[in-house]
């Protein structure tokens, strides 16, 4: 069972409008993405640094509420610089 769901929506570099919306299971993140309310939510293989940079943004607000520890931050700060290394997090 996901842990706690984050959302949020971004425009893309072409203009088009975005949901993004991101699960926890366990310590994997999953993200999916849609473009429109009733379109179906598609899974994201290699979601982008911006994508990231948002669910560090929204965990990081998240640990302050006490939803999450603060060693979940420092995991997903782990896992952004191995999947970004040129990523200054």
């Amino acid at each position: 069972m996901p842990k706690a769901e984050i959302s949020w929506k971004r425009v893309t570099d072409d203009g088009e409008k975005l949901q993004v919306y991101v699960q926890r299971v366990k310590r994997e993140w999953r993200f999916f993405h849609r473009g429109k309310r009733f379109d179906n939510w598609e899974p994201v293989a290699e979601p982008p640094l911006e994508d990231w940079l948002e669910l560090l943004d929204a965990v990081q607000r998240l640990v302050n509420r006490r939803r999450y520890q603060p060693d979940d931050e420092v995991l997903l700060r782990r896992q952004i610089r191995e999947h970004f290394p040129e990523a200054d997090v």
